[in-house]
């Protein structure tokens, strides 16, 4: 390669290096490094030359050109002369420094490059890069950065320059400004002082042994200087970091004077960087080379600096983890308990005038929350108050002390002892405190006047609840001791004590925790005691009553247990004993005090809400009380503002006040409710600009729910005389506006289930309260629809499987309590009612009896539910009505669930005795619809469930009794037949089936005896009905009574037996039941006999796909032979009489028609399989065996691709099961092989899957051919008859039908059994006619069948061969396509005749075969490159090394190909090559090659495709010299291939041939083509080509 060769090569690599692919990148520099190590000078003058030429290239090429150029400068270091050394670093200077920005990875590569140079030339490196140096200006950062790598890779020859350079430099380091020049001053320190040392270690090589380090120590110094008080202070990490790695290696050049002179200041600094920086490994190797200096100058420094030395190492030795403070050790009770155990011995010592001393000293136990230690310091206390300390100042703090721990809750108390413990349960905090209290306030008779009656203060604040039992006792015992010593001593002067709570406050306190009386060990009687003992200190007037109240509300709890007691009973107990309290008092004035507390006290009772709606019981009671409106007026008001309507359960306690109020003050209350409504305080909540900043959405919703109930309690409470006036103008009206949100106008409707509740509940109170009025009935209820509206949208947004909630419960009583008010509802809202109630109750699951409140709940809605029907029923007592009844409960008395059935059974039977027992009959008239009822009725009394049966025979009893009634009889008469129902009912609480059926028999024939003729249809269409009841049972009455009826009355049914057909067809469709099927099958026989014609035109009529059941019915048709070989006959021909398709007109131009299939042969198709499936007819199917399999077969093929027809389209995309006319088909004859005894056939198609084959129009000739297969195997005998109808139909106008007919009879070649039959020569002649077809694949399918006869009948090839290869060749060259598939059948039927054929036959034909096939290698179908290349193979193996020189060519214009589509993107294709290359190497007579061929391409065998290439191309180039212009031609062929991996496997077939080919064969390639076409290969889309076009562009490096 010329000079300009290598330049022209060199811009191509650089040209490309600006490729997008990073991988691309680096192989172009790879094979630039290439070509450098064959030219370097050339290829660095190139690239310098490039760079120069391309200003505006972009940083990154740049950098990956001067890496390039390093690589080629570190492989060649010996060959670089001077001038190419001083045009790279003329261009890498410039590089370097051509813009002020950093831009470090170009910037790095060009200081890499002058580095490189300067390992040869160092001076001209020097020379240049110190020109970029110039006194006073701050130089360019990586000028620096190379003068320091520069040290370190040419210590000897850069250190003889460092006195100019630093002379230079330092001046400059208080000019650097930024922290990156900053840095790379300090780096560059670092690497001078490390090259310096390396010098001076080396000086026996040095080229100048006299330096010194002296040399260097002020200029050292100056630079230490600055690096250690200006820039180790600054804040940037890095600069820090770079400034300690320098200072090590400095150290070691500082004079010794001076370095034990900084050394104080130095190690500090330093060891402070441990601090700053969490990677401390630079600081530590910076440290430990300054210790080594100053260990050298023998410092005596460091012994001073030694302790903080190692503790600083000590502390960096174990921090990786960092310290976590260690938590203090917990504080074991021995010294508190010894601490309380010598104050319980000073105390004991009467230190009388150390008393204050030692109170005081108790404040910091009292803080203290160990166990033990508050044990020891209630035991202090104790003894305290033994010894008169209590009664000092702060001995209320003690007391306080004594009740907290009193109040401890006891879940809180261990329940066993710790370990360490030595104490038991009972000796708890809380238990010794309660011990403490009691007896302190029992035996020590100094502490009375400490104790009353301050203990009276924790009586009613919260935090001490806990402690009520105790201090209650306490208290009582307190007080009677008082009240023993006088009047004047037990009454509490309350002017003298301001802490103490008010009467009111304590009697509210210890009326509210008397509700709950059995919490806190039973602080409710604990509670009334003392409060029986206060009631002097309460009022004076209610002594005499509570003394006889009070023992007997005691009593009362005495005789109950926490378990037993009603808490309901229990609170209007206590609420008597408030009333009858106040009415003892009498004073309103008292009463006022005492509401006001109580209202005082409801925050009190927030986490308590039973007793804070007990106390709200109270507020309305108390208010009740009172005759001051005022008082009763504000106090509600206060009331509703202060309510905390998010805590649902404090709504009922509300409500309750209101209600209890209302008795005495409806007027005041209802005001105050409305007022409370219109007021701003509700009307904020209800803004939507609002609605998040003064209450939540949620909060409003809580709002109206409590207003709702206080209307409800109200309205339910209030007098009677006085609700209806204020029902709808002032209750219903604010109830309404309360629910019914409107924001801008717009109804909005709730999602809140409280407030729904609520309404509901507030609804049944107003509705309860209207009727239970005395003028109820002449009240106009306007508002009725609407409400009954409202609970119905309730009702059905209930959850339909469960039942949480009385809401249905509510709202249905009210709708109960509604319907007897007037107006009267419409039909349509009565209906929607009933619908609505209904299921919302019959389709919750079935009750739990184990769950008590549950039960007890859905029997309150059952009740509820039944109360609802009866009021609606009571207003139209009518047949019809009685019917709309039945027809809403209809649904659930056939619902497959039991429990519903028998919820309905239950209410249909309550119903019809409530409608029998208020029957009024005026005139006779009919009983219309008795058939319907006794038809929905009469199964049931089969029904699995007991109960059930027991209420269908009642009704069904009631139906009979009703028709008797409506024709006249009174209702006191007894009808012998009917009264025998209730003799079968008693017999179905337990029977067994046969029993249970014949007792429905005797029902039967009981209704037929009693049933009217007009009612016979009716009644029998609706049992119909019953076939398919989901429980099986009543669908066995149905059937058993359907065949009584028939029998019974039967003969006036002819004119309905069209009717009859289809209701029973439609019903097992329905039905799932097995014992419906022979009942419906006898009963279709039946008709069939006797109206045979009838009953199939039914059947035909059937919708198509046919059900199972139709199915069924059909198959009946098949009992009787010689009725089977009629139906096949009428069948069949119905089948093939008409078109099996139309062809609709193709909307859009080319595109084809769409074909329909015809719904007579269709409907045929589907009945015969039907019959044929049917084992009876078995002997019809052989009788006409050949004429049903052949028409199957082109049936099959004449609806394949077929749709259906339109009407049906919608419904089998709707369906389910898939319904296709091909399909129908294909399972029709399969039915008929298994019914003509080819079970064999029939298992072979299933286990090759050639029924879905046969389907599918792609696959439809496979599934033909292993049709035809599986009859050669299994049914032989029956070929000659098959073969002859078959042969028959070939001349179809049909093309499919002649495809199909072919395929079937070109497979049995395939079989020696047509020699057997001797049908050889008659197939053969058939199929060689049939080769001038107009029909392609039928000419495909003959080639085909010829080439079968190579598997079927091997031994008759060679007699048949002349005659094979001339059809097989004639079709390489049929019609004009490039890719005709008769073509590709041609290939592959030579490829299996070549090895049986006569060696002269094929001599003759092979080169021209040869020829033909190879442009078959490069098609763009895969079937053809396959075929082609595999025939190919065999070519190659038929002349196993016997082959002329003209076929030779061919098989060496072929290698390059083969080679070549070892990587074809098709599997298929690369596993041809494989093995057409094996069969080629023994004709290339180079058995290196064909070893090479033998080892690497063994099917099966992974494939290392650039291993085998440069071994293939290594044997080429050692053998075939001459062929490498020829093979580097074809590549470039391939370069342009559309397939990537051909693409990458010519160039790298192209870069083998090259690195294997010899330099004396240069001539041979056209190197400016190769050149020119890698060069477009360079801008292919794939990175991998432009990779491997790369490559190969380095290895024309070795023709340089």
């Amino acid at each position: 390669m010329t000079e300009s060769s290598v330049t022209k090569l060199s811009s191509t690599l650089l040209d490309a290096i600006t490729d997008k692919d990073p991988a691309v990148q680096e192989q172009v520099r790879r094979a630039l490094c290439c070509l450098g190590e064959a030219q370097p000078r050339e290829t660095l003058c190139a690239c310098a030359k490039y760079l120069q030429q391309h200003d505006q290239l972009a940083h990154p090429y740049r950098a990956m050109v001067l890496r390039a150029m390093e690589a080629i400068l570190s492989s060649c270091p010996s060959e670089l002369d001077k001038d190419t050394a001083s045009i790279v670093i003329l261009l890498a200077s410039s590089e370097m420094t051509r813009t002020k920005e950093l831009v470090c990875d170009w910037q790095q590569a060009a200081s890499h490059v002058l580095v490189a140079v300067g390992k040869r030339y160092v001076n001209q490196v020097m020379e240049e890069v110190l020109s970029k140096l110039q006194p006073g200006v701050v130089p360019h950062c990586f000028v620096v950065r190379t003068l320091a790598d520069l040290s370190l890779s040419n210590a000897f020859g850069t250190v003889p320059f460092l006195p100019s350079i630093l002379s230079t430099m330092l001046p400059m380091l208080g000019m650097a400004k930024h922290d990156a020049v900053r840095v790379a001053f300090c780096r560059a320190l670092q690497h001078f002082s490390e090259s310096t040392l390396e010098y001076l270690a080396n000086l026996d090589q040095a080229p100048d042994p006299t330096v010194r380090k002296d040399a260097f120590a002020a200029d050292i110094f100056s630079a230490y200087d600055i690096l250690f008080h200006q820039w180790l202070q600054s804040r940037e990490a890095k600069l820090r970091l770079a400034v300690v790695e320098a200072l090590g290696p400095v150290s070691h050049l500082l004079p010794g004077e001076k370095l034990e002179e900084q050394l104080p200041k130095l190690l500090p600094g330093v060891l402070a960087l441990y601090k700053k920086h969490a990677e401390a490994f630079h600081v530590s190797k910076s440290l430990g080379q300054i210790l080594e200096a100053a260990v050298s100058v023998g410092s005596r420094t460091l012994e001073v600096q030694l302790d903080a030395l190692l503790a600083a190492l000590h502390a960096q030795g174990r921090s990786e983890a960092r310290p976590c403070a260690m938590a203090p050790a917990l504080r074991g009770g021995g010294c508190a308990v010894g601490d309380g155990t010598l104050l319980s011995s000073l105390v004991a010592a009467q230190m009388e005038v150390k008393k204050p001393f030692l109170l005081s000293s108790m404040r910091l136990p009292l803080l203290d929350t160990n166990h033990k230690v508050k044990r020891a310091v209630v035991q202090v206390i104790s003894a305290m108050a033994h010894h008169g300390y209590l009664e000092q100042p702060g001995g209320e703090a003690m007391i306080e002390y004594i009740v907290q721990q009193c109040a401890l809750p006891p879940e809180q108390e261990p329940e066993k002892p710790g370990p360490d413990s030595e104490d038991l349960v009972a000796d708890s905090v809380r238990a010794i405190s309660i011990r403490t209290l009691y007896l302190v306030s029992t035996t020590v008779d100094r502490m009375s006047d400490v104790l009353w009656p301050y203990l009276l203060e924790f009586i009613t604040p919260v935090r001490f609840t806990g402690a009520l039992t105790p201090l209650c006792r306490s208290l009582a015992h307190l007080a009677l001791k008082r009240q023993e010593a006088g009047a004047d001593a037990f009454l509490i002067q309350y002017d003298a004590h301001v802490n103490l709570p008010s009467p009111y406050a304590v009697a509210t306190r210890l009326l509210v925790v008397s509700s709950s009386p059995y919490l806190g060990d039973g602080r409710g009687m604990a509670a009334l005691r003392l409060l029986n003992v206060l009631h002097r200190n309460i009022h004076p007037l209610l002594g005499q009553r509570w003394e006889t109240a009070i023992p007997l509300l005691l009593e009362y709890l005495d005789e109950c247990t926490e378990e037993t007691l009603s808490q309901k009973e229990w609170e209007e107990k206590l609420l008597r004993f408030l009333r009858d309290s106040l009415a003892a008092v009498s004073d309103n004035t008292w009463i006022c005090q005492l509401s006001r507390e109580m209202c005082k006290q409801l925050p009190c009772y927030n986490g308590t809400p039973q007793e804070k709606n007990f106390l709200y019981k109270c507020i309305g009671t108390t208010l009740g009380a009172a005759s001051s409106k005022e008082v009763v007026r504000k106090h509600l008001r206060e009331l509703l503002e202060t309510a905390r309507y998010q805590e649902e359960a404090e709504h009922e306690g509300l409500a309750c006040c209101f209600g209890i109020c209302a008795i005495a003050h409806l007027e005041d209350t209802l005001a105050q409710l409305e007022d409370f409504v219109k007021s701003d305080v509700f009307r904020k909540s209800m803004g939507i600009f609002n609605i998040f900043k003064d209450r939540g959405e949620s909060e409003v919703e809580r709002v109206k729910s409590a207003l709702i109930l206080c209307y409800g309690h109200v309205a339910v409470r209030a007098p009677r005389e006085l609700v209806l006036a204020k029902v709808e103008a002032d209750i219903l009206r604010n109830m309404l506006q309360c629910f019914n949100t409107k924001v801008l106008g717009i109804k909005v409707e709730t999602k809140d289930p409280a407030l729904k509740l609520c309404l509901v509940q507030s609804m049944c109170m107003v509705s309860q309260a209207i009727c239970s009025s005395t003028q109820a009935g002449a009240f106009h209820f306007s508002r009725k629809p609407e409400l009954v509206a409202q609970m119905m949208e309730f009702i059905r947004a209930e959850p339909p499987d469960s039942l949480r909630t009385p809401m249905r419960k509510k709202a249905m009583l009210t709708c109960t309590y509604l319907v007897s008010l007037e107006p009267v509802l419409e039909e349509q809202v009565q209906a929607d009612m009933v619908q609505g109630c209904l299921h919302s109750i019959m389709a919750l699951p079935p009750e739990d009896g184990d769950e008590g409140c549950q039960e007890a709940l859905y029997l309150d809605t059952m009740r509820a539910l039944e109360d609802l029907l009866r009021s609606l029923l009571q207003r139209s007592m009518t047949p019809q009505s009685l019917q709309i009844m039945v027809e809403h409960l209809s649904p659930w008395i056939k619902s497959p669930r039991g429990h519903e059935r028998a919820r309905a059974l239950g209410l249909s039977a309550c119903l019809l005795r409530f409608f029998l027992e208020h029957l009024h009959v005026s005139a006779l008239v009919p009983f219309h619809n008795l058939g319907l009822l006794v038809g929905l009725f009469a199964p049931r009394c089969a029904d699995l469930w007991p109960a059930t049966r027991q209420e269908a025979v009642g009704c069904v009893h009631s139906l009979l009794y009703l028709q008797l009634g409506y024709e006249g009889f009174s209702r006191d008469y007894h009808d012998d037949m009917a009264e025998q129902l209730l003799t079968l009912k008693d017999g179905l609480k337990h029977p067994d089936p046969s029993i249970l059926f014949h007792a429905c028999h005797s029902i039967a024939q009981i209704i037929a005896k009693r049933l009217p003729p007009d009612q016979l249809i009716s009644l029998l269409l609706t049992m119909f009905e019953g076939l398919g009841d989901p429980d099986e049972n009543c669908s066995r009455a149905a059937t058993v009574m359907i065949n009584c009826l028939l029998k019974e009355r039967g003969g006036v049914l002819l004119e309905k037996v069209p009717e009859i057909v289809s209701v029973l067809r439609s019903k097992l469709q329905e039905t799932r039941r097995e014992h419906v099927l022979p009942a419906a099958q006898h009963s279709v026989y039946l008709l069939a006999s006797k109206h045979c014609a009838a009953v199939v035109s039914s059947l035909l009529g059937s919708p198509l796909p046919l059900d199972s059941h139709t199915c069924t019915l059909w198959r009946a048709l098949a009992v009787q032979p010689g009725l089977a070989t009629q139906v096949l006959e009428l069948l069949l021909e119905k089948m093939t009489r008409d078109v099996p398709f139309k062809e609709s007109r193709a909307f859009l131009p080319g595109s084809t028609p769409d074909r329909v299939a015809t719904l007579l042969p269709l409907a045929a198709t589907c009945a015969l399989h039907e019959v044929v499936s049917a084992p009876a007819s078995g002997p019809a199917v052989l009788k006409l065996y050949p004429q049903l399999f052949a028409a199957l077969l082109l049936r099959v093929s004449c609806t394949v691709g077929v749709q259906l027809p339109r009407n049906l389209q919608a419904k089998e995309r709707r369906s389910t099961r898939s319904f296709e006319p091909c399909s129908a088909a294909v399972e029709t004859l399969k039915a008929l092989l298994l019914r003509g005894g080819s079970e064999d056939v029939v298992q072979r198609m299933e286990q090759e899957g050639g029924w879905e084959l046969l389907k599918t129009s792609a696959e439809h000739e496979e599934g033909v051919i292993l049709l035809a297969s599986a009859m050669a195997k299994s049914a032989g005998p029956r070929l000659p008859t098959v073969v002859k109808e078959l042969m028959r139909m070939q001349a179809s106008v049909y093309e499919i039908q002649r495809v199909t007919s072919t395929a079937f009879l070109a497979e049995l070649l395939n079989s020696n059994v047509v020699n057997d039959l001797m049908l050889l020569e008659l197939l053969l002649d058939n199929l060689t006619a049939q080769q001038k077809d107009s029909c392609t694949s039928v000419r495909r399918l003959v080639l085909r069948g010829l080439a079968n006869v190579a598997s079927g009948s091997p031994d008759e090839v060679r007699a048949h061969g002349p005659q094979l290869l001339t059809v097989l060749i004639s079709g390489l060259d049929d019609g004009d396509a490039p890719h005709s598939p008769v073509a590709l059948e041609a290939m592959a039927g030579l490829a299996r005749l070549l090895d049986l054929v006569e060696p002269w036959d094929l001599r003759s034909v092979l080169l021209h075969v040869a020829i033909r096939i190879r442009p078959f290698f490069d098609s763009e179908k895969m079937e053809f490159r396959t075929a082609s290349v595999r025939l190919f193979g065999h070519l190659n193996k038929a002349c196993h090394r016997d082959c002329e020189d003209v076929f030779l060519e061919q098989v060496v214009g072929g290698l390059a190909p083969l080679l070549l589509h070892l990587q074809d993107p098709q599997a298929p294709v690369a596993s041809a090559c494989r093995f057409a290359l094996r069969m080629c190497g023994p004709n290339l007579e180079c058995e290196e090659l064909a070893a090479t061929f033998q080892k690497h391409l063994q099917e099966g065998r992974g494939l290392h495709f650039g291993e085998f290439l440069n071994a293939t191309c290594r044997h080429l180039m050692h053998h075939f010299p001459e062929l490498l212009g020829r093979l580097v031609s074809t590549n470039l062929f391939y370069f342009k291939s559309s397939w990537e991996d051909i693409r990458i496997a010519a160039a790298m077939f192209t870069g083998f041939l090259l690195l294997h080919a010899e330099s004396a064969h240069r001539p041979q390639v056209d190197l400016e083509q190769l050149l020119a076409a890698l060069q477009l290969l360079l801008k292919d889309p794939a990175p991998a080509v432009r990779m491997k076009a790369a490559e190969t562009l380095g290895r024309l490096a070795k023709f340089a």
